[in-house]
């Protein structure tokens, strides 16, 4: 179930390469608190999907990329909207403690990271809690995200678009080179991760893009779990409410053929992809 949270009156060893180079400096240190303030896009209180178990999962507004079959394109931009403290948003959280006892607390997006601070203070207050955290991101912003955030995090959903640096320049509007080394920044840390790829026909399915991706994922030693996620246009109406053009429309669902072919190419690298 989504819903949205009533407003409040508050103010890896290989080398990465790309066409395009994409150079970011990362954060000492990041001001979390129990105060910090986060834009709030959206709430699911049953998330079966974004990590394990059942889960309370957070969409914070925000984004810089712009993904052909982006689900809340409505979140994309720099963030805004109604804002919540950790602390106020986090007693939500707290109501569905018994019913997420084994699964655990998600912050999704948009991309949270562009909210670094907020994405810890939540993250802090739920370890206090003991409930288990994961964090969905495309990776772009990975520089924001601090030691001492990335020590709260349990688990990482890390989406990586496409390989290829010319298809995921088309597919999110930026380069993939970020992506790439926040994935191997979590691997020499040790941190857990799952790699989401999401099949589009025509777009992310080239045989070499896969492979490449397959390729690096091989090695990398800190990932538990590689899901490919068939193209659907579950995000196509919130396009049309926006009055945005969907790129897409005339885009099929990848067959069960296609994806079983891609899980293969990944098996040939020695990764199980489900």
């Amino acid at each position: 179930m989504t819903t949205t949270l009533k407003p409040t009156t508050s103010t890896a060893t290989s080398t990465v390469t790309s066409a395009t180079t994409c150079a970011f400096e990362r954060p000492a240190t990041l001001a979390a608190s129990p105060t910090t303030e986060g834009y709030i896009h959206s709430v699911e209180t049953c998330g079966t999907v974004d990590g394990p178990g059942l889960r309370y999962v957070l969409f914070l507004h925000g984004c810089p990329l712009r993904c052909q079959y982006c689900h809340n394109p409505d979140s994309q931009g720099k963030p805004a909207g109604e804002t919540h403290t950790a602390e106020e948003a986090f007693a939500d959280v707290l109501k569905y403690k018994s019913f997420i006892r084994k699964g655990g607390l998600t912050l999704s997006g948009g991309e949270p990271l562009m909210q670094p601070d907020f994405v810890e203070a939540m993250f802090t207050l739920a370890k206090e809690a003991g409930i288990h955290t994961t964090l969905d991101t495309s990776g772009f912003v990975g520089h924001k995200a601090s030691d001492a955030l990335l020590d709260k995090t349990d688990l990482v959903l890390l989406d990586i678009k496409s390989f290829s640096p010319m298809t995921h320049k088309v597919v999110t509007g930026v380069c993939v080179d970020q992506t790439l080394k926040f994935a191997q920044r979590l691997d020499a840390r040790g941190n857990k991760v799952w790699i989401r790829f999401v099949l589009v026909p025509g777009l992310t399915d080239n045989e070499k893009n896969i492979d490449g991706l397959a390729q690096f994922v091989s090695q990398l030693g800190n990932v538990e779990r590689v899901e490919i996620l068939p193209f659907h246009k579950m995000g196509e109406e919130k396009y049309k409410l926006s009055g945005l053009p969907y790129k897409l429309a005339n885009t099929p669902t990848p067959t069960p053929e296609a994806v079983d072919s891609a899980r293969a190419i990944f098996a040939r690298h020695g990764v199980v992809a489900i």
